[in-house]
């Protein structure tokens, strides 16, 4: 399995209109995505009011290049929030067994 996280820092002033689009249109698509196994979204803490996450857990690799394409490793944004996102990094994880 693998573990993709994804991470959004808005532009200033944007946390709103990101977060109507985060939980309204991100996590609904993503939970509903073949292939996923798990979706952990996170949302802003007082600390850090811009940055919102998402931990994946896909079935595989296979799964996740079906999603987002062979450039898996790039993050891929909707058109709807490019203009909301500052910056945005992936990073994934082949999950171990312990």
């Amino acid at each position: 399995m693998i573990m993709r996280i994804f991470q959004v820092v808005t532009r200033p002033g944007k946390e709103g209109e990101f977060s109507k689009f985060f939980h309204e249109t991100a996590i609904p698509l993503m939970k509903s995505t073949e292939g996923i196994v798990s979706v952990l979204p996170g949302a802003p803490c007082s600390n850090s009011p811009r940055e919102f996450s998402f931990v994946m857990v896909w079935k595989d690799l296979h799964s996740l290049k079906a999603f987002v394409g062979e450039d898996y490793e790039s993050p891929h944004i909707d058109p709807a929030e490019a203009e909301l996102v500052e910056s945005r990094t992936i990073k994934h994880y082949e999950l171990v067994d312990d």
